[in-house]
Parts: structure tokens; C-alpha cells; sequence
């Protein structure tokens, strides 16, 4: 009896060597609520980490800005002639005209320089050629009636060009153009599945291949200038008591192309300067089923802009150099405020040839109903909203 005794007591003295089901399923249950707590956490950081990268691009842009406007005698950076409209009433009779007065055609928007798609032994000068009517169109600041071109297009899409890039990198693919959560326009930039990207590209300009029933397009940036103040600002005046009103056209106004001074913002704290084109903060969905068929902006789809989400918040430049982010919410309520106190006139124009819908506002995720940034009423004597 003693020695079955003193075996058991060696029994119960040895150490265990593994962990009961219980006490697994407790340690996995602490892991998977750690990691439920922490996933949050971790995307929340890296989104903030890519909001912070997408204003840094805008400061440097902000530097560009001000060493052209330095260049330039203060001017904003612009693509087409102060008088472009002294040869005719559109591009249809402008663009002959100028030839005829000047021996050559309007200087053309340049891409850079760069090997064709699929022809390594092609070493180019990318451009749009004046001669072609639809190109000019590229000039204006914004198109509000087609004239053989693309209508809401324009050069505020196209600070990527060689006449700005230059005052950053040189390139046209440059990553300081392309936020980082602006995954439509980096896909189509780094052509998923065809072993190289365009940000890697050496050249000044990289072709990419062509778009069905486009053509060679290139990938338009992430970033935009305020249209609206790149117009003379009679272009977008706005007349006390009659809303709506005040808008002219360029093409029949003295000197309506010719670009702003930038200490010509009366509100350089409230009027944006350039501003995230797509929705990507707090976006619900990348591409926008409104837009049919194939893009004409050289992506995989058409994304929503940035005034296409009540949630909608892009990161912005100011016209005294400061970046934030700026919410549609916040804009709407400023252009409300606005209408209150001025009888009905807002802070965006909604007399010009695009209306009430403004920038494709029916084109919206949601209930969102505004084009600051693009309309603004006055252009660069007026403001995006009421305070910081």
C-alpha cells in the first residue's frame, strides 16, 4: 500500500507538458479580439499616412506654382493666348485665324518627350497639335460648350504638362501629379500585367497603350486647378440681385482667356487653387456607373469626383500656399449661408452654359449638390467658403 501511494505522489508531482482545449480556445479568442481591435487601428494609420502624402504633393505643387508665378511676372500657370479670342468667336474660327495672322499655329500642349508604346527604336516629341480643332479646346481653362471638343474638359487637368512639369521633375508621370489612394489613375498609370510602369518610365513622357475608340490617351492627374479662376474674372461674375447670372462667354469677352495674377485671390485663405479630382476620402466606391463607355481620360473606368459624395473631404491647396482637406458637406453649407445673405447668389455660378447641375452634379453617389472649386462664383475674387 505505501509504495501504491508513493507512486501516485510522483504521479501528481510531474509537470504537464500541454494546454487543456479550454485554455486554446481562450488564447484564440484573445488573439482574434486583438487583431479585431487592432485592424481598425492599422487602416485608419495608413489612410491618415496617405491623406498626409497626398498634402505633401500638394505643397510641392504649391512650390511650382509659385516659381512660375515667379517666372511669369505673378501669373497662374496657363496654356492658351490672352487674346486667343481676337481671332475668332470659337476654336473652329480661332485656330485658322491665328495661322493666318501669325505664320504658325497657337503653341501646342506638350507631353514630353518618350518612346512610343511597343516601339523601343521611337523616340518622340509628344504633343497635341494646335491644327487640329479638338486640341485646341485643351486651352481654355474649361470647355462649356463642346466646339468639336470634350465640354467640362480643359488645361485645369493638365498641370502634368511639360510647360508646369518642368518646374517639378520633368515628367509628366511624375507621383507628386497622382494622390496615393487614387488607385483608378495609379492602375492605369502602372498597366497591371504588362511587366513595367510609367512612374519607372526615364523619358519626360510615357505612351501607354492605346484606349478602344480613343486612341493613344494619356492618364489625366490627380490633382486640379480651379477653372474657374483661371478666366478673367469678369468670365465668372456673379451681379448683385439678379442670381444666376453675370456669366460671359470668353470667346466674346475682351481678354476673357487672359490668366490671373495670383495675388489677384481677394480670399487667398478660402479659395481653393487645386484640389483632389476624384473622391478619395471616405469614398464608398471607385468607379461611377453614370459614365458610359469607354473613358475618355485614359483610365480602367470613370471614377466619382470629388464633389460626387455628401462624404466626399479632398485634400486642397489654398491660394496662400496652406493645405487641408475641405469637406462637400462643408461646402454646401457655406454656399447655403451665402444664398441666405446674399438673395440667392452662392458661392459657385450656376449661370454658365453647365446650369444649375453644374459639374456633372447628376452624376452624384449621393444627395451632394455642389461644383465649388470649378464654378466659384467671381473666379479668383471669389471664395469656396466662408471661413477656415
Amino acid at each position: 500500500m505505501s509504495r501504491n501511494a508513493s507512486r501516485s505522489a510522483r504521479s501528481t508531482g510531474r509537470p504537464r507538458t500541454a494546454f487543456t482545449i479550454i485554455e486554446l480556445l481562450v488564447v484564440v479568442s484573445i488573439i482574434a479580439l486583438l487583431i479585431a481591435i487592432l485592424l481598425p487601428a492599422i487602416g485608419k494609420a495608413r489612410d491618415q499616412a496617405k491623406l498626409t502624402q497626398s498634402l505633401g504633393n500638394l505643397r510641392n505643387l504649391a512650390t511650382a506654382h509659385g516659381n512660375y508665378a515667379a517666372q511669369w511676372n505673378d501669373r497662374q500657370f496657363t496654356l492658351i493666348d490672352d487674346h486667343f479670342a481676337r481671332y475668332g468667336t470659337g476654336v473652329s474660327s480661332a485656330v485658322p485665324e491665328f495661322f493666318n495672322q501669325n505664320g504658325t499655329y497657337h503653341p501646342p500642349v506638350v507631353l514630353g518627350w518618350g518612346y512610343g508604346y511597343n516601339s523601343p527604336n521611337v523616340y518622340g516629341y509628344w504633343r497635341y497639335p494646335m491644327s487640329w480643332v479638338p486640341n485646341a479646346t485643351l486651352l481654355q481653362p474649361i470647355v462649356f460648350t463642346g466646339q468639336g471638343g470634350i465640354r467640362f474638359f480643359g488645361s485645369f487637368r493638365l498641370c502634368n504638362v511639360k510647360q508646369f512639369n518642368t518646374y517639378v521633375n520633368g515628367k509628366f508621370y511624375d507621383k507628386v501629379f497622382f494622390a496615393p489612394k487614387d488607385t483608378v489613375a495609379w492602375n492605369a498609370v502602372e498597366i497591371p500585367g504588362l511587366g513595367y510602369s510609367c512612374f519607372d518610365d526615364p523619358g519626360e513622357f510615357c505612351d501607354r497603350p492605346p484606349v478602344t475608340g480613343q486612341g493613344d490617351v494619356p492618364v489625366w492627374m490627380s490633382y486640379v486647378m480651379s477653372p474657374a479662376a483661371m478666366f478673367n474674372p469678369d468670365i465668372m461674375r456673379n451681379v448683385a440681385g439678379l442670381p444666376n447670372q453675370g456669366w460671359k462667354n470668353p470667346w466674346l469677352t475682351q481678354a476673357g482667356f487672359k490668366s490671373p495674377a495670383m495675388g489677384q485671390a481677394r480670399y487667398p485663405t478660402l479659395k481653393t487653387h487645386m484640389i483632389e479630382h476624384h473622391w478619395l476620402q471616405n469614398r464608398r466606391a471607385d468607379c461611377n456607373p453614370a459614365f458610359q463607355g469607354p473613358t475618355p481620360y485614359g483610365y480602367g473606368c470613370e471614377p466619382y469626383y470629388f464633389n460626387h459624395g455628401w462624404e466626399s473631404s479632398p485634400a486642397a491647396l489654398f491660394y496662400d500656399g496652406s493645405v487641408r482637406q475641405v469637406g462637400v458637406r462643408e461646402a454646401e453649407l457655406a454656399d447655403g449661408r451665402a444664398r441666405q445673405q446674399n438673395n440667392q447668389i452662392g458661392l459657385w455660378h450656376r449661370g454658365t452654359p453647365f446650369g444649375t447641375n453644374g459639374y456633372f452634379i447628376d452624376a452624384s453617389y449621393d444627395f451632394s449638390n455642389t461644383s465649388f472649386h470649378v464654378l466659384t462664383a467671381n473666379g479668383i475674387l471669389g471664395r469656396d467658403f466662408v471661413s477656415q
